[in-house]
């Protein structure tokens, strides 16, 4: 049997100030930092140990890791990260408030952009988003899904044991795949920060996936 973990980051910055952050670089709060080591302490006391490590390249998902990497006794784990595994992009709405961005596109719109499965928020160019990207949940399953197949999917069959540290809708992409839900499933799912959610793989198969959590 071998496993792999799926980690959130730990609450950052702008998930404290209720702001929309997307691909914005935040770091963590204060409660974030501790999330993470919680995390690692989760990990230490499963006894479970790590071959690989994937991360995103933002700084919440990547101070995540290295926080619960040192509080589960690790060291200079081979670590690879990639855009792929970035939250998904907000579009017009990053950096800004959810409430007050509510209460001026109206809580319906709002709940469409949030948890439809393939309506992105607006593209406009702002100070944050210069380039004019915007993502929905599809578009983040589309880059996030393949990398996984390409990436790691091939050490999990090899029996290796991973550690992926990401964001709330790059690894509900990944559960959908992973468990075979369906985009009205997936909508209905939520991943707590700084909890670990492990996959055990028989011969390449999952065979249960669970939470670590404090007793």
């Amino acid at each position: 049997m071998n496993y792999l973990v799926l980690l959130r980051h730990g609450e950052s910055q702008w998930n404290l100030e209720n702001k929309f952050t997307g691909w914005v670089d935040v770091d963590l709060s204060a409660k974030g930092e501790g999330e993470a080591k919680n995390a690692g302490l989760l990990i230490k006391k499963a006894n479970l140990k790590f071959d690989y490590l994937f991360t995103s390249v933002l700084k919440r998902a990547i101070r995540t890791a290295q926080i619960a990497c040192e509080n589960a006794g690790f060291v200079n784990l081979p670590t690879e990260r990639d855009q792929a595994l970035n939250e998904r992009h907000y579009g017009a709405l990053q950096g800004l408030n959810k409430k007050e961005t509510a209460d001026k596109f109206g809580e319906e719109q709002v709940h469409i952009w949030r948890r439809s499965y393939d309506v992105p928020p607006p593209a406009d160019k702002t100070e944050l988003n210069p380039l004019g990207m915007t993502e929905s949940l599809k578009d983040t399953a589309a880059r996030t899904i393949p990398y996984y197949q390409e990436h790691i999917e091939k050490l999990v069959k090899e029996g290796k044991n991973v550690l992926i540290t990401a964001h709330g809708n790059s690894l509900r992409s990944l559960v959908m795949f992973l468990d075979n839900l369906t985009k009205e499933q997936v909508l209905e799912l939520n991943i707590p920060t700084g909890t670990p959610l492990v996959y055990e793989f028989e011969n390449g198969k999952v065979i249960k996936s669970y939470y670590l959590k404090n007793e």
